[in-house]
């Protein structure tokens, strides 16, 4: 199987499109990207954001930059144990070095995407944490 992912600005709808050996596709997943920020919003707009397309039965991407990265683990660690979600996928990056308007050099930051589908049941989350320390 393959995915292909379509990604757009944050806070856009993305597919994700599976196709089988044939090129026959087996299923359109639609999931949203939520880019937290530890400034802009408190940690429970993004939260209850992320509760309300997983209720909608779409898969939740959340990305963060830096100093945001805590916010991101945190509302994962939440959605997780109050059963809304599954991690589906965890990639940590970091995005290249620039120059500011003075010309010194930024270092790069870190970032981190957790990719959330929902839980088909309460134990689902549970289960999935449990199995890989056994």
């Amino acid at each position: 199987m393959e995915a292909i992912l379509v990604l757009t600005n944050a806070g856009e709808m993305k597919n994700v499109v599976t196709k089988i050996n044939g090129g026959d596709l087996e299923k359109e997943k639609k999931f949203f990207r939520i880019q937290v920020s530890k400034s802009k919003k408190p940690l429970f707009f993004y939260l209850n954001l992320a509760k309300k397309h997983l209720k909608m039965d779409h898969d939740v991407e959340l990305c963060a930059l830096g100093t945001a990265i805590p916010t991101v683990i945190i509302i994962t660690e939440i959605l997780k144990r109050d059963g809304w979600g599954i991690e589906k996928s965890i990639m940590a990056s970091t995005i290249d070095a620039r120059e500011d308007k003075e010309g010194r050099r930024i270092p790069p930051k870190a970032k981190l995407d957790i990719l959330l589908g929902k839980a088909k049941s309460g134990d689902q989350s549970t289960e999935a944490s449990t199995s890989t320390e056994e």
